[in-house]
């Protein structure tokens, strides 16, 4: 597994738009084989911030989903949202197994 941790501060009047707009990529996201979860947390005490938990099969499977149709459209939708630059770290799983980081989305 490959995870990638997107870190995201909005503007505070973009939140609701930058949520909705995340969730809809997250829901297509899901749909894509390389991709075993992609979540969107918000932090409790600062709601204009976000993580984007995305969880890859292999490290080939992120370059596959910044070329679908649902990543280009959240990429150019949010870009104004953002009051600074995402950034983003690379990890590796310890736990759970592989299989275990599969679940069912909605």
């Amino acid at each position: 597994m490959f995870i990638v941790h997107v870190f995201v501060h909005v503007k505070p009047d973009q939140v609701e738009a930058f949520k909705a707009a995340s969730v809809e990529n997250a829901r297509h996201s899901v749909q894509e084989p390389g991709i075993a979860r992609f979540d969107v947390i918000q932090q409790q005490d600062d709601p204009t911030r976000f993580v984007l938990v995305e969880v890859y099969r292999t490290v080939d499977d992120p370059a596959h989903h910044k070329d679908t149709a649902h990543y280009v459209k959240w990429r150019d939708s949010v870009a104004d949202m953002m009051a600074e630059p995402r950034t983003s770290l690379k990890y590796s799983n310890v736990f759970p197994a592989e299989q275990g980081w599969d679940s069912a989305q909605s």
